[in-house]
């Protein structure tokens, strides 16, 4: 059976792409973020970020994206016990491939660490991270990368997984 051209690959970024996460970035915080953020926000969101501010995480490694063709439909990038960033084009949001990076990120989240993962969510997207187990914890305004002005966050946390026979039977852990 051939593959689903129409489904988006999802691959670690390559060097050259930090163009697409930042436009993948801005599009989404323009038209997602709208109504949640006021005008001077989004306007000011993007601060100093460069394609090269994204070309630096790349280079990291770690980051994933969803790419149609030519097109990077969206991107997540995590680290021990965080995930740092989750962003779709507008027209991804809605088709479950937020889900579907969130499911990577939570795996890079977890490689190496065994307690909660948090993410600094947008206003916007709290309901999404609710959606998959995240519960709201704090709020504050956002301290990753580097931005314009201060943009409110909610901070969530999806507990540790129960693992052992406790998890099997749901008696209390000791």
């Amino acid at each position: 059976m051939a593959a689903d051209d129409s489904a988006p690959l999802l691959r670690l970024a390559r060097a050259g792409e930090g163009v697409h996460l930042f436009e993948v970035t801005r599009l989404s915080v323009a038209s997602l973020a709208r109504g949640h953020y006021s005008d001077a926000q989004i306007a000011g969101w993007m601060g100093a970020r460069t394609p090269s501010y994204y070309e630096g995480l790349i280079a990291r490694g770690g980051v994933v994206v969803a790419a149609l063709g030519d097109t990077v439909l969206g991107f997540v990038d995590a680290e021990p016990g965080e995930i740092t960033r989750l962003f779709l084009r507008p027209e991804a949001a809605g088709s479950g491939l937020g889900r579907r990076l969130l499911e990577i990120g939570l795996a890079a989240a977890r490689h190496g660490h065994d307690g909660p993962v948090t993410v600094e969510s947008t206003l916007n997207a709290e309901g999404f991270h609710a959606r998959h187990g995240f519960r709201r914890i704090g709020r504050g305004t956002f301290s990753h990368g580097i931005g314009g002005d201060p943009i409110e966050i909610v901070q969530m946390e999806l507990p540790r997984a129960p693992t052992g026979p406790s998890a099997e039977t749901g008696s209390p852990r000791t």
